[in-house]
């Protein structure tokens, strides 16, 4: 032992002796350490932080024990007892902190991955509405220079000039609409004011505003009620969930087909229920179906222009508008088309 009267160059000289002699002991419970870290590698952040701290007290352990030739003296029980408090300390310490870490790096991770989600999707919707934005405005600037130079000039093409370009007005202006609305959602700058809301006002009118697209479709609408409930929610927004699913079905249902728009109430919620004749959308496709520009293949793939045809942006301001009503929307097939159910929180009575 070092005496605490030496001189300090005794005490390096003797230092010097009991170094080979601690490393000795020491290393192979470090070496050992370092295995045991390389097993765990995958494993929780808690045990890893564990063995760190055990790792370099076992190690000092070892080696004081082996400098001291395993003769148990006053100061090396002392030692000894101090090592076992530390370790009492430092390890529930490591624990803690491991999973608190470990539970961090998985929200730092999710928090990375929704990132690249939602950059990849307004990637994906930049470039679905910048191709969806180059027709309708070609088409108008085509029309309008035919006009300007004076290569229609009969006043019946003429009007129908004036009535193309204002059709695709409407629909670029229906596009912006939709992009305004889905940004607010997707920046949680939505701010509803809830209120009782009768669906049956909210169903009559958004009807009555897609009744004209369906005729032109030749496309039959009706709708059905086991009761009509009262929900918690927004009029505005409300109006425009069953106006975006109703447009949805007419604009995929075929000419002479049914939309069926039902209302009832399951349990404490609730159900809007609207079902279309678009012969089934591919179970493969199902979960993409409320995805921001997501169109579909098949038989639900969009009318190539006019005013009924959208973005690919209805169904996923749909989706974003129940969830900010606290309510849930799905979709699945049935014969000959496909139904997708409203569920939202009814009003207290």
């Amino acid at each position: 032992m070092i005496d605490s009267g030496e001189s300090f160059a005794d005490m390096l000289l003797h230092a010097w002796h009991i170094l080979p002699v601690a490393l000795l002991f020491a290393l192979p419970v470090a070496a050992l350490g370092g295995l045991v870290l390389y097993w765990l590698r995958r494993g929780s952040l808690a045990s890893t932080m564990t063995v760190l701290v055990l790792v370099p007290l076992a190690a000092t352990l070892t080696g004081v024990l082996g400098v001291s030739g395993f003769m148990f003296s006053t100061a090396l029980t002392t030692m000894l007892l101090v090592c076992v408090l530390v370790a009492v300390v430092t390890v529930p310490a490591a624990i803690v902190l491991g999973r608190v870490i470990a539970r961090r790096s998985v929200w730092e991770r999710e928090a990375r991955e929704r990132e690249r989600t939602a950059e990849a999707s307004r990637r994906e919707l930049v470039a679905w509405i910048s191709h969806d934005l180059r027709s309708p405005l070609a088409g108008i600037r085509a029309m309008a220079e035919a006009l300007a130079d004076g290569v229609v000039a009969e006043p019946g093409e003429v009007a129908g000039y004036a009535q193309r370009i204002n059709s695709e007005t409407a629909r670029l202006s229906a596009m912006v609409d939709d992009l305004f609305e889905l940004s607010r959602i997707t920046a949680g700058a939505l701010r509803l004011e809830l209120t009782a809301v009768p669906l049956r006002e909210v169903v009559s009118d958004a009807l009555a505003a897609q009744t004209p697209v369906a005729d032109r479709k030749r496309v039959r609408v009706l709708a059905s009620a086991q009761t009509w409930p009262v929900v918690i929610g927004s009029d505005p927004e409300l109006a425009r969930i069953v106006r975006n699913l109703v447009a949805n079905a007419i604009r995929h249902t075929p000419p002479d087909g049914t939309v069926a728009v039902r209302v009832g109430v399951d349990g404490q919620e609730a159900l809007l229920a609207v079902d279309d004749a678009c012969g089934g959308i591919p179970e493969e496709e199902l979960a993409r179906v409320f995805d921001v520009a997501f169109r579909g293949t098949r038989a639900r793939t969009p009318e190539p222009a006019g005013p009924t045809a959208g973005g690919g942006l209805g169904l996923a301001i749909v989706k974003g508008l129940v969830e900010a009503h606290r309510g849930r929307i799905g979709v699945h097939n049935r014969d000959g088309g496909c139904r997708f159910e409203v569920r939202l929180p009814l009003a207290a009575p």
